[in-house]
């Protein structure tokens, strides 16, 4: 189960750090910045291809360290940010702003989708997949309030 949550640690870290080091270049959005037909975005200018692609290939990478292919890797890293994805079309539907907090819906999803889908794979019991999504929330938590403090990440949260 740490190797496992080690991934989503790594899937979901990569853009932020991605976002740090490369600031605006090849940040594509992944909605063309384009708006849905309730007037907002459908997802936000934070979610990139840049990112989606990036954390594929570090969490491959990552998965081939820890012992997994590095294709359950890529895999993993792509669902991260399908989940990720996900939470951010919720948000907008709700009609909340980008980068606005929602606690809960910001890790849920982004953890909660790979390991469902790849906790076969994996070797992970549907319980082992509960903690891992509690476990990630808490130090998602605690890790963007240090990387605010680090000057890696734009908001606290």
């Amino acid at each position: 189960m740490i190797e496992a949550l080690l991934l989503v640690l790594v899937a979901n870290g990569t853009p932020i750090i991605a976002d740090r080091l490369l600031d605006k270049r090849y940040a594509w959005p992944v909605d063309f910045n384009t708006r849905a037909p309730d007037g907002n975005p459908w997802f936000g200018e934070s979610k990139t291809y840049r990112g989606m692609v990036l954390a594929m290939i570090v969490t491959a990478v990552a998965a081939l360290l820890i012992g997994y292919s590095w294709q359950l890797g890529a895999l993993f890293g792509l669902l991260a940010m399908v989940g990720d994805l996900l939470s951010s079309f919720i948000k907008r539907r709700m009609g909340m702003s980008v980068h606005s907090q929602a606690p809960g819906l910001d890790q849920v999803p982004e953890a909660l989708v790979p390991l469902a889908v790849m906790a076969g794979p994996l070797g992970l019991q549907w319980y082992e997949v509960i903690v891992a999504v509690i476990l990630f929330w808490i130090l998602e938590l605690l890790l963007s309030r240090l990387l605010y403090k680090l000057h890696i990440r734009k908001q606290p949260y």
